[in-house]
């Protein structure tokens, strides 16, 4: 099998390994996801028994749903593209606190399944059903259905009943909206309390939220799919939040003023007051709020910043009666984990997310070097261990002393996970495909900090040098390329044994220290495009006549569509041909909450989206591009590159299309994301072939 059909058949290489962890309070019990094998994408849950390491199938969806062929809500759909979640079966589950039942969806079905023997019941439902949840107590599982949220008793002896009902058409209660769930990562709208008599619910109102369509035209008989996407500039969509009991009664608990723009989280533990996390339209005043029922939210925490305040996972929370933050510290350049506002965290260390917490410690994970992530912990007397090697890219979740560490290194495609319970420890089974070769990338040494990290791949076997150049990056704010894990070059390393010495950069802007991040402000085209250019700069000085500078190449998707094509347009000198896949044009039509934490609001800085468009660069176009595109695509929408290929063909300017019937964002689908690696080599072969001839 080629290595583009196994990458797409195996997702990647990331089918077969154990996911979404879940620990008991005890930590005598850990559940976690995994597929069959590495080519299966049927999500199955697990059992892991952490006294003896033995592993057991929980809940399996071929049994769960008696072999029919699984079929998602559209709501379901929609969350999972937002998750970028391209498996199937049981993607997601919830627990209750203790951990005794666990709850899945399948095909709009719920099901509860007893952890301690296996025993399942379907939860009768009013419609197709989306994000189940358990109670904290485990008696009763709400869930979102056609925009209201039911509740019902988990042990399936009745149907239950609408606690909330959408009011008008735009409004649904319990599901996220376009914005915060691609681009603040709050996927759920709804949170249990502690002691199970109710729920905090999201209303959200989308009647001033732009409307559009996504039709195929390769299939006209089908109706259009209708969806609410914020552009840069327009309005977003309402939300307030109500407490909701469990027989219907609600009091609102902040309201659409309230909230300002965007509810960032909601966190509610037990014996404490729930946290409200709300963010304005600039995102740069970030407020903590607290609330107990029938009371009034009160401010324990604002957190502000002149640039943007960044969305940290799981923070702020309690640990006991303290308040947990992630803020920047200017004076180190760091973001720092902060106890009551109080930096603890050292200096220099940046924390990326909260994993954990429990009354004994706090788990973190943190980077010293940016090219690795490790787990920290925080003990309650304030000293600090990192629990995981160097080297590597590292995750963890755990409680009550029972550590699950998932670590990703530069010596296998495969990750390890590891359980350890005080002096016990156990490896999960991990079935991930094994590649023919492992990736061995070469870290570029950097001349100043404000140079880009450089990873370089060469084919695995010799080929005639010089070689020619593909510049492969996203370069982009969120997503890192340049780590110390094999699998980020799976696809990389291919493109090197097709004849290319392959050039990886992550620049200012990309994950790291704050004022690296802070490098987008205002300007998205310019430090990304400045950084592959001295990536090129760099792979000059330490590899000499290796790299063939006269036919260098680009490819990306996304943002990494949107910088290769900006570098065929304003960097014909130094790229001779660019595939752009996915790209942002014009920020105009990109979304609000991404867009204008980096460019500002259009109204106040319409400059900035002039500056940074494609559009007005049409007619500088001298190279080979080519641009791809999936019709389906809900998050960059194919209007992007329609609106570009216009006008390249208004300037004159010959170029390629590649549209793809059908596809979204992620072009998971095997078949597609096969060849579109092929048709990309063999654009770029002939393009960089016909320079050279």
């Amino acid at each position: 099998m080629t290595f583009p059909r196994l990458s797409a058949r195996t997702q990647r290489f990331t089918l077969g390994a154990p996911t979404s962890f879940s620990v008991s309070p005890g930590g005598a019990t850990v559940l976690f996801l995994r597929t069959p094998s590495g080519t299966d994408r049927t999500g199955v849950l697990w059992r892991l028994d952490v006294s003896d390491g033995k592993e057991s199938v929980l809940a399996h969806p071929h049994d769960l749903l008696s072999g029919d062929v699984e079929d998602l809500p559209a709501a379901e759909r929609a969350r999972r593209e937002r998750m970028r979640q391209g498996g199937a079966g049981i993607t997601a589950y919830s627990t209750d606190h203790g951990c005794r039942r666990a709850v899945v969806a399948l095909s709009g079905r719920v099901f509860v399944v007893t952890v301690d023997d296996g025993s399942a019941v379907e939860i009768p439902t009013a419609g197709p059903a989306v994000d189940p949840r358990l109670s904290p107590d485990g008696q009763w599982v709400a869930y979102h259905c056609e925009g209201g949220l039911q509740v019902a008793p988990a042990s399936g002896e009745e149907t239950g009943r609408a606690v909330v009902t959408p009011d008008t058409a735009t409004v649904s209660w319990g599901l996220s909206d376009f914005a915060h769930a691609e681009e603040l990562g709050r996927v759920r709208s709804f949170w249990w309390a502690p002691d199970a008599h109710g729920l905090l619910v999201a209303r959200v109102d989308e009647a001033a939220v732009a409307s559009v369509t996504l039709a195929d035209p390769a299939h006209p008989e089908r109706d259009a799919t209708m969806l609410r996407y914020p552009f840069a500039g327009t309005a977003n969509a309402r939300t307030s939040v109500w407490h909701v009991a469990l027989d219907g009664g609600r009091e609102e608990v902040l309201g659409e003023h309230d909230v300002d723009e965007y509810l960032v989280d909601v966190s509610w533990q037990a014996g404490r007051p729930a946290l409200l996390s709300v963010l304005d339209r600039h995102q740069r005043h970030l407020r903590v709020l607290a609330w107990e029922p029938s009371g009034h939210p009160t401010r324990v925490r604002d957190v502000r910043d002149s640039e943007w305040v960044d969305v940290v996972p799981g923070v702020p929370a309690w640990w006991g009666e303290h308040l947990l933050t992630v803020e920047v510290d200017a004076a180190s350049d760091s973001a720092r984990l902060c106890v009551d506002g109080e930096p603890v965290s050292p200096p220099g260390m940046q924390v990326h997310a909260v994993l954990g917490v429990d009354d004994a410690s706090v788990l973190l994970a943190v980077a010293e070097d940016e090219r690795e992530q490790r787990v920290a912990r925080l003990d309650a007397s304030g000293a600090w261990s990192l629990l995981t090697p160097g080297g590597a890219m590292a995750t963890a979740r755990g409680a009550h002393g029972t550590v699950v560490h998932r670590v990703d290194t530069l010596d296998a495609v495969a990750p390890s996970v590891t359980v350890t319970a005080g002096s016990a420890r156990h490896t999960l089974g991990v079935h991930v495909v094994e590649p023919e070769a492992t990736p061995r990338p070469m870290f570029l040494p950097r001349a100043s900090s404000a140079d880009p990290r450089v990873a370089v791949l060469l084919p695995s076997s010799p080929r005639p040098r010089p070689l020619p150049v593909l510049l492969d990056p996203y370069g982009g704010p969120h997503a890192q390329r340049v780590v110390a894990a094999a699998r980020a070059y799976l696809e990389s390393q291919w493109w090197a044994d097709q004849g290319y010495l392959v050039v990886v950069a992550d620049g200012p802007g990309t994950p790291g220290p704050p004022s690296w991040q802070r490098a987008m402000s205002g300007a998205l085209a310019e430090p990304a495009l400045a950084a592959q250019v001295r990536a090129l700069e760099m792979v000059a000085a330490a590899l000499g006549e290796q790299a063939d500078l006269t036919r260098v190449a680009i490819r990306g998707w996304s943002f990494g569509g949107y910088l290769a094509a900006l570098a065929a347009l304003e960097r014909p000198d130094v790229v001779h041909a660019a595939v752009a896949g996915a790209p942002v044009t014009d920020w105009a039509l990109y979304d609000t909450a991404y867009t204008e934490r980096y460019l500002g609001l259009p109204s106040e800085r319409p400059d900035r989206y002039l500056s940074q468009s494609l559009m007005q660069r049409a007619a500088q176009l001298r190279r080979p591009l080519m641009l791809v595109h999936g019709l389906a695509d809900d998050n960059v929408l194919v209007a992007h590159s329609l609106r570009l290929s216009s006008a390249l063909l208004a300037a004159g300017r010959p170029h390629r299309f590649l549209p793809l019937s059908g596809v979204t964002h992620m072009a998971s689908r095997e078949d597609v994301a096969e060849n579109l690696l092929l048709a990309q080599r063999d654009f770029l072969r002939e393009a960089l072939a016909a320079r050279a001839s």
